[in-house]
């Protein structure tokens, strides 16, 4: 993990960076007491300029606003679309549909929604669980384990990459991918655009290989859908791929590491699991509503006042479900987890109309994961001798997740 380009932050309501190592490790502190001190929304120059709201009701507006704010980079960089000499404009952005916005959007999200369907992720649980299973056999009977490293950081790996029709032992390219798109934001320029040339270059030759031969999966699926009577261009079928792996990748992988960080700090949550398998679907509910992951982005369309803060064109805004979801005019006692939680009507899968289209897959990850890892692991802690790392960028989970094994099965 590498320091922010922009240096130490000297106060996080006005010169926050997300990129910076302490962000994601003392987050949900650092919004309490933002808001605490009466900041909803605070603002940063670095990277040209950044919003970050922290309200329920602000996310939600932005989420669903998209006359002023658009979707063509979710992701907040240094260089911003404007300074990228072949950034595909909006409507399409890069990596639609998540970098689309309307009227596009809606053409381009209801060819991958079939993709995604209950029907379609529903028969995939004994593939999962065979991985989850595989990946704690392969760990052997070692004391202390990575929960991050030798587990959650697989599963959606494997999963995806099955589902692509990429080859499951090429999982290292697609940890660097994520590195790359969510977490190198800081790193220098020339760098990040050699990385970007050579997975531009790993993902065209799959995708001329599925051209020249054919199969059942989602990139041959993506070459014989069509938008608007056009087949897909290859830029769209490259970005898509990419958004797949991206965004399915690291933000479930991350809720899985936060699910587990949760139980391996909580002895009785822990426990009641172990003995109440039932209760897994819910448990995995609330954390996601209280460790949610993702934080998105938006640019800002034209100079405007929004609830008194001036935003210009080409700010940045980032939309932190995390922070909304933690919202007491939303939910009764936010910061705590309370895996039974009745209500429970969460954002950590986004609002609007870019709300996760593959949460029905990351929702069967999630509750596969816990549960093998609970019948394996009927109990376990966090190894405070071993150092624990969160993630840097706009998701949020452990990338290190010591955990000292205290009984097993199987």
């Amino acid at each position: 993990m590498t320091d922010t380009v922009y240096g130490p932050v000297t106060d996080w309501a006005t010169d926050f960076d997300h990129g910076a190592p302490e962000y994601n490790a003392n987050v949900h502190q650092i919004w309490e007491n933002l808001v605490a001190s009466g900041c909803p929304i605070a603002h940063t120059e670095r990277y040209g300029g950044t919003w970050l709201p922290l309200t329920h009701e602000m996310v939600h507006e932005i989420a669903y606003d998209t006359d002023h704010f658009t979707s063509q980079s979710v992701v907040v960089t240094q260089r911003k679309p404007s300074m990228i000499e072949d950034a595909i404009p909006a409507p399409i952005g890069g990596a639609p549909p998540i970098t689309s916005d309307p009227p596009f959007h809606q053409e381009a999200r209801r060819i991958l929604l079939p993709a995604f369907a209950p029907k379609k992720i529903d028969p995939l649980r004994d593939e999962i669980r065979d991985m989850c299973n595989d990946l704690i056999d392969n760990m052997g009977d070692k004391d202390v384990v990575d929960a991050a490293v030798e587990y959650a950081q697989h599963i959606p790996v494997m999963v995806i990459a099955s589902m692509c029709g990429l080859p499951r032992e090429d999982g290292e390219v697609f940890r660097d991918m994520v590195h790359l798109f969510l977490e190198g934001i800081g790193e220098p320029q020339e760098e990040r655009e050699i990385a970007f040339e050579r997975i531009g270059a790993y993902l065209d030759k799959h995708i001329q290989d599925h051209i020249d031969n054919p199969r059942e999966d989602l990139i041959s699926f993506l070459l014989n859908a069509e938008i608007m009577g056009n087949k897909l261009s290859m830029e769209h079928v490259r970005g898509t791929i990419i958004l797949l792996m991206v965004a399915g990748v690291d933000t479930t992988w991350s809720g899985i590491g936060n699910s587990l960080w949760h139980l391996a700090t909580n002895t009785v949550d822990r426990r009641r699991l172990s003995e109440n398998k039932e209760m897994i679907p819910a448990a995995v509910e609330e954390f996601l509503r209280a460790y949610a992951p993702v934080t998105m982005a938006r640019l800002v369309k034209e100079d405007m006042d929004f609830h008194g803060v001036q935003m210009k064109k080409e700010d940045w805004v980032l939309l932190p479900f995390p922070a909304a979801n933690r919202d007491p005019k939303q939910f009764e006692n936010p910061a705590e987890v309370v895996i039974d939680r009745e209500e429970n009507r969460h954002s950590a899968f986004g609002l609007g109309i870019h709300r996760c289209l593959g949460s029905n897959l990351a929702r069967l990850e999630l509750n596969v994961a816990v549960e093998v890892f609970l019948e394996r692991f009927p109990d376990f802690e966090l190894d405070l001798n071993e150092v624990m790392q969160w993630s840097t960028g706009q998701v949020r989970g452990p990338r290190k997740l010591p955990i000292r094994v205290l009984a097993r099965k199987g």
